[in-house]
């Protein structure tokens, strides 16, 4: 069961060379819009919108909708079903979905200098030189941003395959009996490895796909069904979000272990700091203890000092006898919930600003804190620079309100 990932650069005669192994092996040939079609059939996720996602393009309220992790766990689902029925050639730019330990399918590289190809996509597109160098870059930015966005490296980085091929060296004869003579040595690897690794797959992006709703920048490997879960992405509180995902990913059928680490992109130490006129006053109410805790140090690690409470009932209390400027308020509560204490504490010191910070709202509620004058509403896990710039703007406008009335 032959599975090839071909990637090429655009006029180097790779479709050629495809067609031509596709016959030699009897294989059917996977292209990207084949990839997004049936993910636009099965998953309901738009072709164009994962064009974009493959592009590198801005995609709307990603930050709220998490579409760029839910589109890459779609298309690894769908070509993981096809990986496991095998006998398949993929030619793209999304055939870097599959892992990298998937060691039975075989990566290839077809790629040359950019003037024979200049000289390939003049002669069969019939275009000026000009013309044909627009296309050349603007397909090998398409392909640069892609491996950039998942692997930091480019597009022609020979790490990335197990052959390359460089087309003005080899006829389509010669590569195809190339790519025939190291398949010989990936079809040795034994039947029982090569559905390890077909399963692995399938449950990286069933895993992927439930981890989607935390966003992006979680990294899903597998082996034998012990996950690995790299975190390259900055959160609020680092051991209460490992314990959210490791919980999600346990659920998935098929896992064995969970496991988490910290990846290069995550930056746990974030200092910097905000200059205000004169300090800010805040109070963090949440009964996660460990939540406010961890809450409290980064604030102050950026030279915001705070004062926090686990209870409705003491944020009542303290703000009755301190001075408070803003309030970061959590929703679900023992005793007084948040929805209360909004709404108590707007009543009795409207001039205090409050921010509520909730794991778990929804919808109606974040349009009740704000009709009970709540400033801000923010959802769990939460950048710490959102909150951070949220509370600078809620302090300019207690600011703004005090200049209006000295005046």
């Amino acid at each position: 069961m032959p599975v090839i990932a071909i990637t090429s650069g655009k006029y180097t005669n790779a479709e050629d060379m495809v067609e031509a192994l596709s016959h030699e092996l009897r294989c059917e040939v996977i292209t990207d819009q084949n990839v997004f079609e049936v993910t636009d059939r099965v998953y309901g996720i738009k072709s164009t919108t994962l064009q974009k996602v493959i592009d590198n393009k801005p995609l709307a309220f990603n930050d709220f909708t998490h579409t760029r992790a839910k589109s890459i766990a779609c298309l690894k689902k769908t070509i993981a079903k096809y990986v496991a029925s095998g006998n398949c050639i993929f030619h793209g730019l999304l055939g870097h979905l599959i892992p990298g330990q998937t060691s039975h399918i075989m990566k290839v590289l077809i790629i040359t200098d950019k003037k024979t190809r200049t000289e390939i996509g003049k002669k069969t597109d019939g275009l000026s030189e000009n013309e044909v160098e627009k296309n050349i870059s603007s397909a090998d930015k398409r392909a640069i941003l892609w491996t950039n966005a998942l692997f930091g490296k480019k597009a022609w980085d020979k790490s990335l395959y197990d052959i390359v091929i460089p087309s003005d060296k080899f006829d389509t004869n010669k590569a195809t009996e190339l790519i025939l003579e190291h398949l010989e040595k990936v079809s040795e690897i034994p039947p029982e490895k090569v559905k390890e690794e077909v399963d692995d797959f399938a449950l990286i992006a069933e895993i992927e796909m439930v981890l989607s709703k935390t966003g992006d920048g979680l990294v899903v490997s597998v082996d034998a069904g012990n996950v690995l879960i790299t975190i390259n992405k900055s959160v609020l509180m680092l051991s209460a979000f490992s314990r959210k995902i490791v919980a999600l990913a346990s659920n998935v059928e098929g896992v064995n272990t969970v496991k988490t680490k910290v990846g290069e992109k995550y930056q746990a130490n974030i200092t910097r700091k905000y200059n205000f006129e004169t300090p800010m006053r805040i109070l963090l109410v949440d009964d996660e203890q460990e939540f406010v805790q961890t809450l409290s140090e980064r604030l102050k690690m950026r030279q915001i000092k705070n004062k926090f409470v686990y209870s409705g009932e003491e944020a009542l209390d303290f703000v009755d006898q301190e001075d408070t400027d803003v309030m970061i308020l959590d929703l679900k509560m023992p005793g007084i919930d948040g929805f209360d204490v909004l709404k108590k504490v707007k009543q009795s010191n409207p001039n205090i600003e409050v921010i509520v910070l909730t794991g778990h709202g929804s919808e109606q509620d974040r349009e009740t804190c704000l009709r009970l004058g709540a400033f801000a509403y923010l959802q769990k896990p939460a950048d710490i620079e959102d909150i951070t710039v949220t509370m600078q703007k809620a302090y300019e406008k207690i600011n703004s309100a005090k200049d209006s009335i000295s005046e």
